[in-house]
């Protein structure tokens, strides 16, 4: 059994900010644990603009705090996401976050991160392994 604050993960390897400025996440659960996926808690800041693209990952999102726009640039729809919506990137879909104010969510992803990602020119997470 594996017990773990988010206070336990502030200012360790396991608290990581965006080399963009635009977001930082705590690591709950990660690869190494070895559980088939890994867990989060998101932040990203009011004002600003992030786009993605998980070519390599699954990812389930849930808006615990605050309000963002979400583009979903395969459709061209966009999404008001508040709390207690979630989304879900099972397409793989390039899309971009706008939060309103700062916008706190919880994400799982699939197959697991280690930690160490940050998003590429294009948005994307490589597809690392504990053995990278």
């Amino acid at each position: 059994m594996i017990v773990r604050s988010l206070k336990d993960i502030e200012n360790t390897d396991r608290h990581v900010r965006a080399a963009s400025g635009t977001w930082e996440s705590k690591r709950i659960v990660l690869a190494k644990e070895k559980v088939g996926f890994s867990l989060h808690e998101t932040v990203l800041y009011a004002g600003t603009e992030t786009s993605m693209w998980y070519a390599n990952h699954i990812e389930a999102v849930l808006c615990v705090e605050g309000e963002a726009e979400l583009t979903d640039h395969e459709t061209g729809e966009t999404h008001w996401i508040s709390p207690g919506t979630m989304y879900l990137l099972d397409g793989h879909e390039r899309h971009t976050l706008r939060p309103k104010t700062d916008f706190r969510c919880v994400c799982v992803f699939n197959p697991p991160v280690t930690g160490r990602e940050d998003h590429d020119e294009n948005g994307v997470y490589p597809l690392l392994t504990e053995e990278d």
